[in-house]
């Protein structure tokens, strides 16, 4: 369903994968990578939302660094993609959200576009919202902790976390509900990555449901 577009940004010419659903589409979203890349899980999220009815677009961020960079989920990718994300930094990669969110924007009648992230690209989906003011979901974006206090939604917010998840632990979900309280929150009986089939902590039961709540959102916001 799904195919390789290229996306003109402010930091240059980059790579991102693109389908369109076989409907009239509900909106338009920006689906934002965890820190292993446009890889075949992120394509997979990409189709999904798009056979749910949605334009759906997944900017290649590390095309900045090097071309068609895909990491593996273990310790070398952990790491590679760590430094890949230091690299590049939160401002350079919002101008790509904006500028994926420009290219598809004129796909819909109500020109409406959302942003879901996972991992890395949750905190992001994050930013995008304090910041573009997108609707967002994000998906146990541990690094958006940093921000709470200072960065204000200014549009409607999704957050999804595991309860069992070790790199956010239960006092930055409070914080979460803390600095947040127009956010809508939700916890799931899961670990970290539990929406990538991937992932040895990828849970169908909370994935399902979270995907769920997720439609439901984007239903509600971007129509």
């Amino acid at each position: 369903m799904g195919h390789p577009v290229s996306l003109s940004t402010p930091s240059g010419r980059i790579s991102a994968w693109r389908a369109d659903p076989p409907i009239p589409p509900h909106g338009a979203l920006v689906v934002v990578q965890e820190i292993f890349g446009v890889n075949a899980h992120i394509r997979a999220v990409v189709d999904r939302f798009a056979a749910h009815g949605y334009v759906a677009i997944a900017p290649a961020f590390f095309d900045h660094i090097g071309p068609q960079i895909e990491l593996d989920y273990d310790e070398a990718g952990v790491a590679k993609g760590r430094e890949l994300v230091a690299e590049l930094g939160f401002d350079r990669v919002l101008g790509d959200v904006e500028a994926a969110a420009r290219e598809i924007e004129g796909s819909t009648e109500s020109g409406k576009v959302g942003v879901v992230g996972y991992c890395w690209g949750g905190s992001v989906a994050f930013l995008a919202n304090c910041r573009l003011g997108l609707p967002a979901v994000s998906y146990y974006g541990g690094r958006t902790v940093p921000f709470l206090g200072h960065e204000r939604p200014k549009a409607p917010l999704l957050l999804h976390f595991g309860e069992n998840d070790p790199l956010i632990p239960p006092e930055h979900v409070a914080l979460h509900r803390e600095h947040l309280p127009e956010a809508h929150i939700e916890l799931w009986p899961a670990g970290h990555g539990f929406n990538c089939e991937q992932r040895a902590d990828y849970h169908a039961p909370s994935a399902q449901a979270a995907l769920q709540r997720t439609l439901a959102f984007f239903q509600r916001h971007l129509r």
